[in-house]
């Protein structure tokens, strides 16, 4: 699943692509909102919420999506081939006259009310990236059910918006504790520095395509960036933590209704195993 930064990004490059522009072709490929015509409207911006995207156009109308698993938005030029899959996978097409943006496999995207955005995202906890991020109110999200295992809570979007199966894992790392820890049981602190580390990743990472958590990066130049493992734990099973040496292990974690990967380190981190 793609992580805040990741769809932080995305908005990023459909606002250039589209912001400011009127549109001169429009397509809704879901059976719901097929006959929808947006074309002649100018976007008016890109908004990222957490893992959702809001497409706002003139007329008070938001085109809302959402990428959950392997969803995505491409960005072409007059004439460029469309690489992002196959034209059956292609569930939006939003064109002007110097860029066409083009969504594949997108499981959520629907047309509403700009007036009643919140419908879709006013459920979620303050944006780790967004202009409405508050640390204490996230810690207290974050605290407030104590027997949740810290995996568990970290994913909830309504605690805090924007973290995926990667920062949990790195987070859980960084705070030398499991994922399956309940969070009841954070040792003094911990919760706080949590809470503002994942701030200063998604902050770090937002603009990078090589995502990196750790102070290396493969070809990294610059202080304090070296050549080496963008992560510490996640993607790594098998191989030697970064810290001590230990080989990192995985497992799933949740209810069973989706995979959820996790990685952590056996020695380093304390707490119940996966």
């Amino acid at each position: 699943m793609p992580e805040g930064d990741t769809v932080w990004h995305t908005a990023q490059r459909l606002h250039t692509a589209l912001a400011g522009q009127y549109l001169t072709r429009s397509d809704l490929r879901v059976p719901r909102f097929a006959t929808a015509d947006l074309t002649g409207r100018t976007v008016l911006d890109v908004t990222p919420r957490g893992k959702h995207l809001l497409t706002r156009f003139e007329g008070g109308l938001t085109l809302h999506s959402h990428l959950r698993m392997d969803g995505s938005w491409q960005v072409y030029g007059p004439g460029e081939r469309w690489r992002g899959g196959p034209a059956h996978q292609i569930r939006a097409i939003l064109g002007n006259e110097a860029r066409t943006a083009v969504g594949y496999r997108l499981p959520v995207l629907e047309l509403i009310h700009t007036a009643d955005e919140a419908k879709v995202v006013g459920h979620l906890g303050p944006d780790l990236l967004g202009p409405d991020w508050d640390a204490d109110i996230a810690l207290a999200n974050l605290l407030a059910d104590r027997a949740r295992p810290l995996g568990e809570a970290l994913l909830d979007q309504r605690n805090l918006a924007g973290i995926g199966n990667v920062y949990k894992s790195e987070l859980a790392f960084l705070a030398r504790v499991t994922p399956w820890l309940p969070v009841g049981e954070l040792p003094a602190d911990t919760g706080e520095r949590l809470v503002v580390t994942a701030h200063r990743l998604l902050e770090a990472n937002k603009d990078r395509f090589d995502r990196h958590t750790t102070a290396t990066a493969p070809g990294a130049t610059g202080a304090g960036r070296r050549p080496g493992p963008r992560l510490h734990v996640y993607g790594r099973e098998g191989q030697p933590c970064l810290r001590c040496g230990t080989p990192i292990r995985k497992a799933d974690q949740g209810d069973g209704s989706r995979e959820r990967p996790t990685y952590w380190c056996p020695r380093c981190q304390s707490g119940p195993a996966g």
